[in-house]
């Protein structure tokens, strides 16, 4: 079970402190609540622009990994539909430099034309490396294009298209930023051989005076149930043929996303699942196949993707999936099957445990999404999942109503 302690400060920061003696060195992680679900149709990519932005120099420090390799340390980031997140490690003896480091660029980046225009060309490099010049590159545009109507997870983080980042305008980031960059939409979590007491002293007189902000008050219309099997073919110059499949799921707090996961492991997760036993090993339709959901905080998708083997067709590859699909909806899992299933979720919690990182990174999500105390329930939540459960989610989720499928083709196929 994972302790830890809380506090909010007057500006509306949440701060979280996990200790562990065991450790010379000490992780800070800095969650803000805001991610790709967050832009507007016409501006998209802006969350992860952001992330880019953010270490291009802040008011009082031009340069934020000089100092921060300087005491020892190392950084990285990642954005998603949901949130943008900042994690940083370095020995403990340094750790007032964390806190100087990350109050900078939370009250405010050195924002300049040139700072953006800088960083704007290398989001719109890994556009086209990989989105645009990539083989299927771009099948996730498609894929939550045809499975999302009305939700914003419609786009991916990068963006909808490149045109909307090349066009963003100076005054436009500046307004993303102090809309959403601010304490009040923020959670830090702390983690290391520290005191709750080190921690809040650092915290007020780093933080402290940084104005919080408005709450951002999120208003993302749900996505319509929806009702009628979705179909599309597109072309491109790729080696294979690949096929691609969604299904809308629960919510991340819903009894049903760990029902929903552990089909996942089951029917897709690795060379011992269903799908490549029976359709990669034994019938050699497809050169690989995976089964895998989005982890979405707003209600996402479970998905089944594969490349079809050469010669062989994508519409009987489609079929045989659907054949599986159809065999798990009516005859369930056996209790072997979904035993093992748990006990490789339960080897992922207690492998993602032992880093000090993703401890700090856990807490401050299960903080952003209800309760950081969550985190102590997980492995709860999928125990609690029966053969029953799991058989009544794949009916309720795996219909073909809910279905929408990418025929991703080679342009040879046209013809």
């Amino acid at each position: 079970m994972l302790q830890f302690e809380r506090f909010t400060l007057d500006n509306g920061l949440r701060v979280l402190v996990h200790i562990d003696n065991a450790t010379p060195m000490v992780a800070m992680n800095i969650l803000y609540d805001v991610g790709a679900r967050d832009e507007e149709q016409s501006r998209t990519g802006f969350a992860h622009l952001f992330e880019h932005l953010m270490f291009g120099g802040s008011v009082n420090i031009p340069e934020y990994d000089e100092p921060l390799q300087m005491a020892g340390g190392e950084n990285n980031a990642y954005t998603t539909n949901d949130i943008t997140n900042y994690h940083l490690q370095l020995p403990l003896k340094n750790i007032e430099t964390s806190f100087w480091l990350e109050s900078d660029r939370m009250l405010s980046l050195a924002f300049n034309e040139k700072s953006l225009d800088v960083q704007r060309k290398v989001v719109c490099e890994e556009f086209k490396e990989h989105y645009l010049n990539k083989p299927y590159g771009d099948a996730w545009h498609l894929l939550r294009k045809l499975a999302y109507k009305t939700h914003p997870y419609q786009w991916p983080t990068i963006g909808k298209d490149l045109k909307q980042i090349e066009e963003a305008k100076l005054e436009e980031v500046k307004a993303f930023f102090f809309k959403h960059y601010t304490p009040v939409n923020a959670i830090m979590c702390v983690a290391g051989n520290v005191t709750t007491e080190q921690v809040k002293e650092l915290s007020e007189k780093w933080f402290g005076n940084i104005p919080g902000g408005d709450k951002y008050n999120r208003l993302i219309p749900a996505e319509p149930r929806q009702e009628e099997a979705r179909q599309e073919t597109f072309y491109a110059d790729v080696p294979l043929d690949a096929l691609y499949k969604a299904w809308h799921i629960s919510g991340r707090l819903s009894p049903e996303y760990y029902a929903a996961d552990l089909i996942t492991e089951i029917m897709g997760s690795g060379a011992a699942s269903r799908l490549f036993q029976k359709l990669v090993k034994e019938e050699q339709l497809f050169s690989n196949i995976s089964c895998y959901h989005t982890g979405s905080i707003d209600p996402g998708l479970l998905v089944i993707e594969g490349k079809i083997r050469e010669g062989k067709s994508i519409e009987a590859a489609n079929a045989a999936v659907e054949r599986e699909i159809s065999l798990l909806m009516s005859e369930g899992v056996t209790a072997d099957e979904l035993q093992k299933s748990k006990n490789k979720i339960e080897a992922m919690i207690a492998f993602e445990d032992m880093t000090l990182l993703n401890r700090a990174n856990n807490l401050a999500f299960y903080e952003l999404i209800g309760d950081a105390a969550l985190i102590n329930k997980e492995w709860g939540n999928y125990q609690a999942v029966t053969s029953e459960m799991l058989q009544q989610t794949a009916q309720n989720v795996l219909r073909s109503s809910n279905c929408s499928t990418l025929f991703y083709r080679k342009k040879m196929s046209a013809s």
